[in-house]
């Protein structure tokens, strides 16, 4: 009797003890997931993988100024030249503190009109690849921090041009898929879940015109589901200038950002830069330009 009580006793210990590292572990694989995984499922819905692996120049935010839009084909060229590789590792915080103090120049991005514009998402970016990097933020936040594949796609038939990829293949959407399937909550987080974004880091990886550029965004993220971890997030977008406002723009989506914990050595290599909040820059109200194209 006392032998059988004593082995239900260790069943039930090693149950628990699964249990706990089954939910201590969601989190870090659903985090890892976001940019490990999903870096898989992002190269074959853009199909870049073997153009960027063929293409021998890293762009590390190195931009074109000119006010001349020179074209599509342009456009693509800026849009697919590779960025700097790093494993992921690199995307989780350092486990000494200390190495990640490396000093990146600033890159200031205006603060937006602090209004909701389409699908919720805050609005009133300027005219400038710094406003567009505002803007993409934005984006990513409202569905990001979500965790809704109807928010995802929701945000993504608000703010994105016809002539790019299908909502449900955006490149957000399935790290929201891979985040909601690694934890088993079905289409949206579950209620206990939470996540957090703080934009960390931006470069403009190119421009054509005054309408148009390719920006990207670093996020640390931090997510909670029964345990807690932190990890970075980055994310390139095609933005064009339309109706008065910055909208993902058509166009087989950019190669994949590096994904590296601000403020180490590998981020600056990245070419990222340092997020700062300038809440001088004029916000524009997009119902003053509406109707324009």
């Amino acid at each position: 009797m006392r032998r059988a009580a004593t082995k239900k006793a260790e069943a039930t210990t090693e149950w628990g003890r699964r249990r706990l590292l089954g939910a201590a572990a969601a989190v870090a694989v659903a985090v890892l997931l976001l940019v490990g995984l999903v870096y898989a499922v992002y190269l074959a819905i853009a199909g870049i993988g073997d153009e960027a692996n063929a293409n021998t120049g890293v762009a590390t935010g190195e931009t074109d100024h000119s006010t001349v839009a020179r074209g599509a084909a342009h456009r693509d060229d800026i849009a697919a030249e590779p960025m700097l590789s790093v494993p992921e590792s690199a995307a989780f915080p350092p486990a000494d503190p200390g190495t990640a103090s490396t000093k990146a120049p600033e890159i200031k991005i205006p603060a937006g009109a602090g209004v909701n514009g389409p699908a919720f998402v805050m609005t009133g970016f300027p005219q400038t690849p710094e406003g567009a990097i505002g803007q993409l933020a934005q984006i990513d936040l409202a569905v990001l921090q979500s965790m809704s594949l109807t928010t995802a796609e929701e945000v993504y038939n608000a703010w994105a041009l016809p002539g790019g990829v299908r909502a449900e293949d955006w490149w957000i959407t399935a790290s929201v898929r891979a985040f909601l399937s690694s934890t088993g909550m079905g289409e949206v987080k579950d209620p206990s879940a939470s996540v957090s974004l703080e934009p960390a880091g931006a470069l403009i990886k190119g421009t054509d015109g005054p309408d148009w550029a390719t920006v990207c965004v670093l996020m640390k993220v931090s997510a909670t589901y029964k345990s807690e971890g932190q990890i970075a997030f980055a994310h390139c977008e095609r933005m064009q200038w339309v109706g008065g406002r910055w909208m993902v723009a058509p166009g087989t989506p950019p190669a994949p950002a590096p994904a590296t914990w601000p403020g180490t050595q590998l981020a600056h290599e990245a070419g990222w830069r340092t997020w700062s909040t300038d809440h001088t820059t004029e916000p524009t109200n997009p119902g003053d330009h509406e109707g324009e194209h």
